[in-house]
């Protein structure tokens, strides 16, 4: 049984915590509004005044709030959990933040000797209720895995990714992606139902196809990280035809296509390298180009690893 403190029971925080509460936890909590941990209280957590006085209860904090000013001013500022907490104690924040402002906070707090992780989760407000949470956690392994039944009490897929801020950039990666594939969701239906098809026909239909049946980054172990284009899955040639036809089906009905013509100058670029006849992927590699790094990983360890996953 830990002693942990918890600071923000807003829409996320509040479904944690009381599931650490559950999970047989000692728990001192806190938010600027004390109506909100009225269920947390009943169910035996004690109530802090500050965040100071939470991490002085506390062996393992835990904050939920809405960004790096709010996580800033708890971890850092007045009466805040650098002047609660003392050495090897553990403080994680389970927000999404900024990579650089938790490094910061882990540059301070660990001059104290206190352990910092970020672990920013994924799930929404029914995850946070249910249990069914994502946690990508970046800082000391060790301390990861001291820590993992409190984890676990939290959410069920715990994981850890690296050392401090690799969770934090992990969580941007996933919600930019996300919303990035929403957007383009949004200007190729707009096409489809402006072009005459019923929307909820068009969704049926889309979902059967090879994108709807699987998950957005399920596609990266077999091209893009072990760097495999050849032989193709299907080739780039034939993959750009298919754009520059539905680019066409949209100028037809004065429909926009911002994101679909971004991808059509992409694949036009990569044609007249000479990849026509490698897979419709290799595009990607473009930007691999223009930011300095490519995005590689050993096929052994991709074999390992999705073999982990079963």
């Amino acid at each position: 049984m830990a002693k942990v403190g918890f600071i923000g029971l807003g829409t996320m925080g509040g479904g944690m915590a009381y599931n650490a509460l559950q999970g047989g936890n000692d728990m001192v909590v806190h938010d600027i509004r004390r109506e909100v941990a009225t269920r947390h209280l009943e169910a035996g957590a004690v109530w802090a005044d500050t965040p100071r006085e939470v991490a002085e209860a506390s062996d393992i904090v835990f904050t939920s709030l809405p960004g790096p000013v709010e996580v800033d001013a708890v971890a850092l500022g007045e009466d805040g959990l650098m002047e609660g907490l003392s050495r090897d104690k553990v403080y994680f924040d389970l927000s999404t933040n900024s990579p650089t402002a938790i490094r910061s906070i882990h540059a301070a707090l660990g001059e104290k000797g206190i352990h910092v992780l970020d672990a920013p989760v994924s799930g929404g407000p029914r995850g946070a209720a249910s249990r069914n949470l994502a946690i990508w956690v970046g800082g000391d392994r060790a301390v990861f895995d001291r820590c993992k039944s409190v984890l676990d009490s939290i959410g069920d897929k715990a994981y850890y990714v690296g050392p401090i801020g690799c969770g934090a950039v992990a969580k941007l990666v996933h919600n930019c992606a996300g919303y990035i594939f929403q957007t383009g969701i949004a200007e190729v239906f707009t096409m489809g139902v402006k072009a005459g098809v019923d929307p909820l026909a068009l969704w049926q239909a889309v979902r059967r196809g090879a994108q709807g049946r699987r998950g957005a980054f399920e596609g990266l172990p077999e091209h893009l990280l072990p760097g495999h284009f050849d032989p193709p899955d299907f080739a780039l040639r034939l993959a750009r035809k298919d754009v520059d036809l539905a680019v066409a089906v949209g100028r037809e009905y004065d429909v926009p296509m911002r994101l679909a013509n971004l991808v059509l100058m992409e694949m036009t670029e990569a044609l007249n390298r000479g990849w026509g006849h490698l897979d419709s992927r290799v595009p990607m590699t473009l930007q691999e180009e223009r930011a300095g790094v490519q995005v590689r990983v050993p096929r052994d360890a991709l074999d390992r690893a999705l073999e982990a996953e079963g």
